[in-house]
């Protein structure tokens, strides 16, 4: 009689990504490009077999990402891709979406109250928000390529016992695409629900806060078979939040969505079903139970 597969989950984002070290070296914009593709791709075949229980499958996929670098080489490559020969810190378009508050936020500095921020995937201590002295900077990352980056899994931080834990804005930049399947990427925007202080803010900032800072590839809304920008929308008015800024550029779409009142349904049911079809589309996809 035929054994039954044992299926593995992956509990946490740290489950999937390889901590690898490369020797560093230069390359171009092209291949830059080519890596992070190729690197979500294995990533997201990985994490199927380790859910199909597939051992041997996952075993092979991952000694094809340490072969390309891994999680070391992803990071150079994403870092080559936020210098301004390459396009930029996406957190410059946060920046300026903030400039009619600016006084007020360096008001709340001046009176020891700097707005809270969490910078989800940090790559960098010195992007436009870290410049700015705008906020109260934390920053983690599964693997940590500065002195004050925290290594740290999201998805494993402890949840705040009260608002002193929480934060007035959470970046998640180019990091929900990362998450390898759609239920996680879904268990991702729960969890940061738990995350954002939703107090009450001076007239002018409660305009903006408490809300994430959600930046994506531009395909996964514009060139999905599961995902398209009303389904976005959706998914995050349901979870309580409402669109304050958008940008969509032909690289990456751009999000400033603001927690309104954090859901308290159960069942929120948006699942895998195909919205577009045609063989080039992706699989970007977020699923809520």
């Amino acid at each position: 009689m035929a054994t039954k597969k044992k299926k593995t989950k992956l509990k946490s984002l740290s489950a999937s990504r390889p901590h690898t070290v490369i020797p560093a070296r230069s390359i171009s914009s092209k291949a830059t490009r080519t890596l992070i593709r190729s690197h979500h791709t294995l990533e997201k075949q990985r994490a199927k077999a380790l859910t199909d229980g597939d051992g041997a499958k996952a075993e092979t996929l991952r000694k094809q990402i340490e072969a390309q670098g891994g999680l070391e080489n992803y990071q150079r490559a994403s870092l080559l891709g936020q210098s301004n020969d390459r396009g930029g810190d996406s957190s410059r378009v946060l920046v300026e979406w903030l400039a009619p508050v600016l006084p007020m936020l360096k008001e709340q500095t001046a009176n020891g109250q700097p707005v809270r921020m969490l910078e989800v995937g940090a790559l960098s201590v010195t992007n436009a928000c870290s410049k700015s002295r705008l906020f109260n900077m934390e920053r983690i990352d599964l693997n940590s390529q500065a002195e004050g980056i925290t290594q740290q899994d999201f998805m494993e931080r402890p949840l705040p016992l009260d608002g002193r834990e929480q934060f007035d804005i959470i970046s998640l930049s180019l990091v929900l695409n990362y998450v390898p399947d759609a239920m996680g990427k879904g268990e991702m925007l729960l969890r940061v629900l738990k995350f954002l202080d939703a107090k009450k803010y001076p007239e002018g900032l409660k305009g903006y806060f408490a809300s994430v800072f959600l930046v994506l590839p531009a395909p996964c809304v514009t060139n999905s078979r599961y995902m398209d920008e009303g389904k976005m929308e959706a998914i995050m008015v349901a979870l309580g939040f409402v669109m304050v800024k958008k940008k969509l550029s032909t690289k990456l779409v751009y999000y400033l969505w603001r927690l309104e009142a954090a859901t308290t349904k159960r069942s929120l049911g948006f699942k895998k079903e195909e919205l577009r079809s045609g063989k080039t589309r992706n699989n970007f996809s977020i699923v809520l139970k």
